[in-house]
């Protein structure tokens, strides 16, 4: 297998900077759910899974970063409604040949002590029109409207949301009963969720547009419907972000008030914790204030947090391997012992490197092997 010549430091002179990772070796206990430590692997689409199966190199995968993980959310799946998806090599979690296959997944992951949740998800204004797994379906957003402001897909009708809601509820059931420890939402980047919550894609009228509140109801009755089917006590993650995928400066809250009206009904409807999505973990959510996206997300709920964005890895996501990024762990030690966060998600790290915590956690730096663009072409 051939990879890319990297131009990045040795890890062996960047990654701790002196600093201590001890404390990220720590258990955490999420809504009862036991994490031997504070690491979760970030979901990455890897359009492995032909005919929205995962196989058993799908099951290799994630074995091969159970024991090394607190906890796995796996990548982006596939919920049962007709405009969910794009693609017929992406999973999804409804049928049974793709629900026995989560199965072998799950009980692999489980046989190496790990945690694993699914990411649940509905692309929204990200699918292509007239692709699988359903050509006949169209493209679903908020109010017709595209990232760029030009029309883009239809407007969602009062039925379209109804079986939406209806369908992230039966995944998140489907996942309890094939024994996932909990659920992901995903409500960033974009995807439907998340054109929901952002006032440039959502320009509606109705109850589910208008002010941050107003922009958060679809959300908020996703969750909603999910803690109905999965019980009291079952986790229930919500991811979000500010960025889109279109988009690297967009914004769903200006201010850390505007945040909390977002999230607050989230957190009563039954999210058990959120899961931040940014470029660059260590950056200011807001002009003027110190806290990291995640640091406010924490502060304002007072739910478990997951901080995401280029950790472990020289360059920001979505940019070439010679950006400037922050290798350094030492800044990450630092806002997690201030409380910003309980959970560090690790993406790109481990899709080139699955043990990348156990040779951080005995000191193996020189053993890790760095992220390059290649790793994405690649199963490891």
């Amino acid at each position: 297998m051939m990879h890319t010549t990297t131009t990045h430091a040795p890890l062996t002179s960047t990654l701790l900077d002196g600093a201590d990772p001890a404390p990220l070796f720590t258990p955490f206990t999420h809504s009862g759910v036991e994490l031997a430590n504070r690491f979760v692997m970030a979901p990455m689409t890897r359009s492995f899974s032909p005919g929205g199966v995962p196989g058993q190199d799908v099951v290799d995968y994630y074995r091969r970063r159970a024991a090394h993980l607190g906890l796995i959310v796996t990548e982006g799946t596939y919920i049962d409604h007709p405009s969910a998806g794009s693609s017929d090599r992406v999973p999804r979690i409804y049928g049974d040949d793709a629900t026995a296959g989560w199965q072998r997944v799950v009980d692999a992951v489980h046989a190496e002590d790990g945690r694993i949740f699914p990411q649940l998800w509905h692309l929204g204004l990200r699918r292509h029109e007239g692709t699988a797994p359903h050509p006949e379906a169209p493209v679903v957003g908020p109010s017709g409207i595209g990232f760029d402001g030009s029309p883009h897909g239809t407007e969602a009708s009062p039925a379209d949301i109804d079986a939406i809601i209806a369908s992230f509820a039966r995944a998140a059931a489907t996942a309890k009963n094939i024994g996932f420890d909990g659920v992901e939402l995903h409500g960033a980047h974009g995807y439907l969720l998340d054109a929901f919550l952002w006032s440039t894609t959502n320009r509606r009228t109705d109850p589910y547009g208008g002010s941050p509140a107003s922009r958060a109801r679809l959300s908020a009755e996703v969750v909603a419907a999910v803690r109905d089917a999965v019980g009291p006590d079952y986790p229930v993650v919500f991811r979000y972000s500010q960025w889109k995928g279109t988009d690297f400066d967009a914004r769903i809250a200006s201010t850390p008030a505007e945040l909390d009206t977002i999230l607050a009904p989230l957190a009563a409807a039954g999210v058990s914790g959120f899961h931040v999505s940014t470029r660059r973990y260590w950056l200011p959510a807001f002009d003027g204030e110190e806290r990291t996206l995640a640091g406010w997300t924490k502060h304002l709920t007072g739910l478990p947090t997951i901080a995401l964005g280029s950790i472990g890895v020289a360059s920001p996501f979505l940019q070439d391997d010679t950006a400037a990024g922050s290798l350094s762990l030492a800044h990450l030690l630092e806002l997690f012992e201030r409380g910003e966060f309980d959970l560090v998600g690790l993406g790109r790290a481990v899709l080139s490197e699955p043990e990348w915590t156990s040779k951080l956690r005995d000191g193996r730096l020189d053993e890790i092997r760095p992220y390059t663009k290649d790793d994405e072409k690649h199963l490891l």
